[in-house]
């Protein structure tokens, strides 16, 4: 009997390391170097060619975004059901647990991935590694208010996607500052989309602390309500970050082009259209 029991043992174990190696090592765990120079994006589609070892981030609406890979694997975050007009039906889409503007119960079904930043039952939370080789995208779940029970555990998730290099993470509705496990989980975030509501969100103070902890080399404002709020944020970082305004929705980004000085990036929100 205890043969048997030490053999089963054996190869729950060998089972559970074979699953563990499954999984590439996150190298947003990591200290990277960074060179000077951005890259923006005037006058080209969202849909144009990119250079090899770079991505294309396209600020959609409030906290949408879409990443775009040189491969041209689309991956839509805060997915509320409808980006623009548009026929391109993304890869992967990530949803938050806050308000519809945030999420869909019903994202099309054509949609390979769908990822929801909550879990249920109530509190559960759930956890995504999703390798699409060319990305990967995770989370790391953090509580948000919920009305009717004060908190809700692990109802939002920070997303990190994992692309050429880049480590991009998008904080989604963020309702306190990561402790020190979450930030370890986290590791190095090279681009972060932080909303700076300064209210249904965390406080201004709370967000701008934990974006000078992050360090990131580029920042871009989301979920703000008005053009003022947004450069009331900008001012508050302006002592750390240089704020550039390049008056477009998107940008390219590289390992190789990342700023040497950390950097706040307004971009402007515009639905996707394919006659771009």
């Amino acid at each position: 009997m205890f043969r048997v029991f030490a053999a089963f043992a054996a190869l729950v174990i060998l089972s559970t390391a074979a699953t563990a190696q499954e999984r590439r090592p996150s190298h947003c765990i990591a200290i990277a170097d960074a060179a000077p120079g951005i890259s923006y994006v005037h006058k080209a589609s969202w849909q144009a060619p990119l250079p090899d070892y770079t991505v294309r981030i396209r600020y959609i609406q409030h906290a949408a975004f879409l990443i775009r890979t040189a491969g041209g694997l689309n991956a839509v975050t805060d997915f509320t059901g409808f980006i623009g007009t548009t026929r391109m039906i993304p890869d992967v889409v990530t949803m938050n647990h806050a308000h519809s503007s945030h999420f869909t119960h019903a994202p099309d079904p054509a949609i390979p991935h769908a990822l929801r930043g909550w879990g249920e039952p109530f509190g559960a939370g759930i956890e995504h590694y999703l390798d699409l080789g060319e990305m990967v995208v995770r989370n790391v779940s953090t509580d948000i208010r919920s009305g009717a029970a004060g908190i809700e555990p692990k109802g939002n998730s920070i997303f990190v996607f994992e692309v050429e290099g880049l480590c991009i993470g998008h904080l989604g509705h963020l309702h306190h500052e990561p402790d020190d496990r979450q930030y370890a989980a986290l590791g190095r975030l090279d681009v972060v989309m932080a909303p700076v509501d300064g209210g249904m969100t965390v406080d201004l103070g709370t967000m701008i602390r934990i974006l000078k902890r992050l360090k990131s080399s580029i920042v871009i404002p989301m979920h703000w309500f008005s053009d003022y709020g947004v450069e009331y944020f900008a001012s508050g970082m302006a002592d750390d970050f240089e704020i550039l305004r390049p008056g477009t929705s998107e940008i390219e980004v590289s390992l190789a082009t990342l700023p040497s000085r950390p950097t706040v990036v307004i971009l402007r929100p515009a639905w996707l259209r394919d006659d771009e």
